[in-house]
């Protein structure tokens, strides 16, 4: 049996980075344990912005400057808090005009501003969009379906990948007739949940984007790596 341990922890140092590799005389299993946890949405973060071109740089500031206050008034009629809404400040560059063995020409001006909204009522989304194109806004950049519950969301996806090491660790050593005597050392590989995107098709059409975040689910994964010591 002697014979049979060293093989198990010989073959178990092998995966080991060669710092901890010197550290463990004995026999061990190093497990990886995952732990997924599918939820539903009910907050998105969209990012919008408004691109506008003009003869001068101050008629394409104040198209720009127009357009998004617009919306962020639409926004308070539709119960949405001022400090969930975020706007950028204004890029303004000139455009200009090339022509072959001519010097470039100034034909204007383009300013681009961008607006971030979280939105807590997901059911509202539809109107939000609807509302920011209505109101010159020019480009949904971006639309994350996330939840308002990811922090507990996270903290059940790292004990589901405690679990899921345990029962491997158990189930393995119990198939070589070992068993598990502690935890040696915990190696936790911190992960974000990811939210939801909605792609390029779906953010141009309100209609689809209804049908889609209704029946959306988003995952939170999260992992851990443990080594098990075994009972000599």
């Amino acid at each position: 049996m002697r014979k049979f341990k060293a093989i198990i922890w010989l073959t178990g140092a092998l995966v080991i980075s060669p710092a901890v590799m010197a550290n463990i005389d004995f026999p061990h299993l190093e497990i990886t344990g995952v732990g997924e946890i599918t939820a539903a949405p009910d907050m998105a973060n969209i990012d919008v912005g408004v691109v506008t071109e003009r003869k001068t740089a101050k008629a394409a500031k104040s198209a720009s400057d127009k357009a998004v206050a617009a919306f962020i008034e639409r926004l308070a009629k539709q119960g949405v808090k001022r400090d969930q809404i975020e706007s950028a400040h204004i890029q303004l560059s000139p455009r200009y005009q090339h022509t072959k063995d001519k010097a470039p020409e100034l034909i204007g001006y383009r300013a681009e501003r961008q607006v971030t909204v979280t939105l807590n009522q997901l059911d509202k989304l539809n109107a939000v969009l609807d509302g920011a194109l209505g109101e010159g806004i020019n480009r949904i950049r971006q639309v994350q379906l996330t939840s308002s519950e990811q922090l507990a969301l996270k903290d059940k996806a790292r004990e589901a990948a405690v679990s899921d090491a345990k029962d491997k660790a158990d189930a393995l050593a119990k198939s070589l007739g070992m068993r598990i005597d502690s935890v040696w050392q915990v190696r936790y590989r911190s992960s974000h949940p990811r939210p939801v995107m909605m792609n390029a098709q779906m953010r141009s059409d309100s209609a689809e984007v209804a049908a889609t975040y209704q029946d959306a689910t988003m995952q939170i994964r999260d992992q851990v790596d443990i080594i098990f010591r075994l009972e000599d």
